[in-house]
């Protein structure tokens, strides 16, 4: 029988420290923030981004929490030739993955707007991507029956904004196919989170940052920090436990 988790602070401070954690997309936004908080608490942390003066100051701001435990590589995850290129760095670098945050992904708007290659190239990053490290961490996972997949999806999957109709088509699908994987890997022992942020400061937000301020100000935006502790969240709970399906909002968005 597991002893209960009397104290959580305590566990909270440790359930990091050394875990190998890959994050897509942890050059901006979400991503950015979860890998200076998770690297801040002991976690090593491998960054993707497609711009490597991203990716350095990134790494820069995780060693300014006086942390050295991080690394990056530069790829387009778009491409199956992306995708072998980040694992390899990760086996080559890390030497093993507890952890894959799925978080690489592009803002679109309408169907209406663009042609089939547009199209096609969000579909590969936001969708496509998604699935091939979901698969790839399945493979290092199962060998030792553990590990803890975090796909960030989005509120629109369920809100179905208009003019964002590729973006919500990517984001509904990422929620679907979660679902179904949780129940196909939970057996193996591996677990999987999907959180679904309303609106966050991300380069994805059209706004300006005096506009985006007052937003947060006044309850109608996130901060990408709120989602790294969402995240963190999930991670730092008991073995016997699975967050499923978190959805944050800002307390004021109307959706």
């Amino acid at each position: 029988m597991t002893e209960p988790m009397e104290d959580f602070n305590s566990y909270f401070s440790s359930a990091f420290l050394g875990k190998k954690i890959l994050i897509t997309g942890g050059s901006t936004g979400i991503g950015r923030a979860t890998a200076i908080l998770l690297g801040s608490l002991g976690a090593q942390c491998m960054i993707c981004g497609r711009h490597q003066e991203q990716v350095d100051e990134t790494l820069a701001a995780i060693e300014a929490k006086n942390r050295s435990n991080s690394m990056g590589v530069v790829v387009d995850l778009s491409s199956k030739e992306g995708i072998t290129a980040l694992f390899a760095a990760a086996d080559e670098q890390l030497g093993g993955l507890d952890i894959l945050i799925n978080n690489a992904a592009l803002g679109y708007g309408s169907i209406l707007e663009g042609g089939y290659e547009d199209w096609q190239y969000i579909l590969h990053t936001n969708l496509l991507a998604y699935m091939a490290c979901c698969r790839e961490s399945i493979a290092r996972f199962e060998q030792k029956r553990s590990g803890h997949i975090i796909n960030v999806g989005s509120m629109s999957a369920d809100v179905r904004e208009e003019n964002s109709s590729v973006y919500v088509a990517t984001k509904s699908a990422i929620q679907g196919f979660s679902e179904s994987l949780r129940k196909e890997i939970n057996p193996l022992g591996i677990k999987l989170s999907l959180i679904e942020p309303g609106a966050v400061d991300t380069d994805m937000q059209e706004a300006s940052i005096d506009e985006k301020r007052e937003q947060i100000k006044n309850h109608e935006m996130l901060r990408a920090e709120d989602i790294a502790w969402a995240i963190a969240f999930c991670i730092a709970q008991p073995p016997a436990c699975d967050v499923v399906d978190l959805k944050i909002r800002p307390r004021l968005q109307i959706i």
